[in-house]
């Protein structure tokens, strides 16, 4: 690899969120952030690519390898053919690591602190702040997660996407829970709508499902499909899709 080649990922990196350099060799560079704590090596292809971004194995690198699956060379590593495409698939790791656990509830922590040392505070407005910073931080994980797109829909207008939990902020156990991206999903607002009331829900699999309550007829008003599904799904969505069903069904029975 030669300087040239280096300069082109590290310019990739620095303007795709890894402002970081760790590593800068004829082999390889290694990139890494401030804002997240992941890693990322690129090497030159002595495939069909030009290069390789290999990810730490984790929840970033199954997450990543669903989501750009085009990119995806297996082992751990994309392959890319151009600097645009590195850029691409650069912000996308960026975004993804920001938005996986825990770092929402850190960002939270620290911005909530932050908000209440410049605030004159009682139980009321401490807890208005809490929930106020936690909703922004949980919308801004899931735009990163979701790619800025619904999570059915794959529709990506930011002023008509919503950020829905499987259990609702007033309900989780812990800040963890609230902040969990894997807690809900980006829908487009009228998804959010009929999820939030529990009038659709996913099953395991993520396919649509529809309360009795919203008929054929209003499905086909609302543009709605029963093949309509999530554009993927994560074993960590599981236990708060449960969840969510659970209230879904219930409901049914009322």
């Amino acid at each position: 690899m030669n300087a040239l080649e280096r300069t082109l990922i590290e310019k990739a990196g620095y303007d795709n969120g890894w402002e970081i350099v760790v590593e800068s060799v004829p082999e390889q560079v290694v990139l890494a952030s401030a804002l997240h704590r992941a890693n990322a090596t690129i090497r030159e292809d002595s495939g069909r690519g030009r290069w390789l971004t290999s990810l730490p194995a984790g929840s970033l690198l199954i997450e990543l390898s669903k989501a750009e699956a085009d990119y995806y060379a297996g082992e751990g590593q994309f392959r890319v053919s151009n600097d645009r495409e590195l850029g691409h698939l650069l912000r996308h790791a960026a975004r993804l690591a920001r938005s996986l656990p825990n770092q929402p509830e850190v960002r939270y922590l620290a911005a909530v602190e932050k908000k209440l040392a410049a605030t004159i505070t009682n139980t009321e407005v401490e807890s208005l702040v809490r929930q106020r910073v936690g909703q922004d931080i949980y919308r801004d994980s899931l735009m990163d997660y979701w790619g800025g797109a619904c999570a059915v829909t794959g529709i990506a207008i930011p002023a008509l996407l919503r950020a829905s939990h499987a259990i609702p902020w007033s309900e989780c156990q812990s800040d963890a829970d609230r902040l969990n991206v894997f807690n809900g999903f980006l829908l487009a607002a009228h998804l959010d709508a009929l999820f939030d009331r529990h009038l659709i829900s996913f099953d395991d699999t993520g396919e649509i499902l529809f309360a009795p309550s919203i008929t054929l007829e209003i499905q086909n008003k609302l543009g709605l499909k029963e093949s309509l599904r999530l554009r993927w799904i994560s074993p960590e969505h599981i236990p708060f899709l449960k969840a969510h069903r659970a209230v879904f069904i219930r409901n049914q029975q009322v």
